[in-house]
């Protein structure tokens, strides 16, 4: 590694460090202790290991990290490049090396089959490996960025239908926490068969009533004033068991 390269990765993570707006964290030995080790395992990453390996042939390889592209393709263009002949071993290693000390990234299982054949319709088409590999790079960002829609669809439809449960445990006079009924600002929970309502106020904090119905408009008898939600389930579990229930 040349001199002018270690220097970079040194400056890059100090810069990184003192980012912190704490100075407490600036001066901890812990932390110090672990830039030392960060900035000793960077800089001899490529200096007395993997010996076979130049920047080029390291910048294709790093551009195939997570893409599926078969091993024994990658070390056959590789060996292409300038440097000692390499083994798929060579290859393999090297690429699992990446995955886990600098990119915290792996191959997607769910995306192999996709990845692989496209792999295998692009290399018929005679498209150069490099090309290739920008190309499953697309398809795994696309096919991510479609993955996370959809569970993310998924996670606000069963937040959606846990509401929708606990909304009609509440219209039906059984116990549940607090929730909302569609389209009101107001929250209600019932606890041993007593109705309560958060209603918020304007310095955002709530507002809590014990309440006959559900309903945003009756009155109701103040109980207190909390900041959230959770102080106020507190407040509940204590209150609501104090005496029998009035039905």
């Amino acid at each position: 590694m040349e001199e002018d390269e270690r220097i970079g990765i040194v400056r890059h993570l100090l810069f990184e460090y003192v980012k912190s707006p704490s100075l407490r964290h600036i001066r901890d030995t812990h932390s110090l202790i672990q830039l030392s080790q960060e900035i000793v395992r960077k800089i001899d990453r490529g200096s007395s290991y993997w010996t076979k390996w130049n920047p080029q042939r390291e910048a294709l390889l790093k551009s195939a990290v997570g893409t599926w592209t078969p091993a024994e393709d990658l070390k056959d263009f590789l060996n292409g490049l300038p440097g000692p002949p390499l083994t798929v071993t060579d290859v393999t290693q090297r690429l699992r090396a990446f995955e886990e000390d600098e990119f915290f990234r792996f191959p997607d299982e769910d995306l192999r089959d996709g990845c692989l054949a496209l792999y295998a319709t692009e290399k018929a088409a005679g498209t150069e490996l490099p090309a290739i590999i920008g190309a499953l790079r697309d398809y795994i960002e696309q096919e991510e960025r479609r993955l996370r829609e959809e569970r993310q669809l998924a996670y606000a439809k069963k937040l959606e239908e846990e509401r929708a449960e606990r909304e009609q445990r509440l219209i039906s006079g059984a116990d549940c926490n607090w929730t909302q009924i569609r389209g009101s600002t107001h929250w209600f929970c019932r606890a041993n068969g007593r109705t309560y309502r958060l209603s918020p106020a304007k310095d955002k904090k709530w507002h809590m009533f014990r309440v006959n119905e559900v309903s945003d408009s009756e009155p109701g008898s103040l109980i207190g004033r909390y900041q959230n939600r959770g102080d106020a389930t507190k407040v509940v579990k204590l209150v609501a068991y104090q005496a029998e229930p009035r039905w």
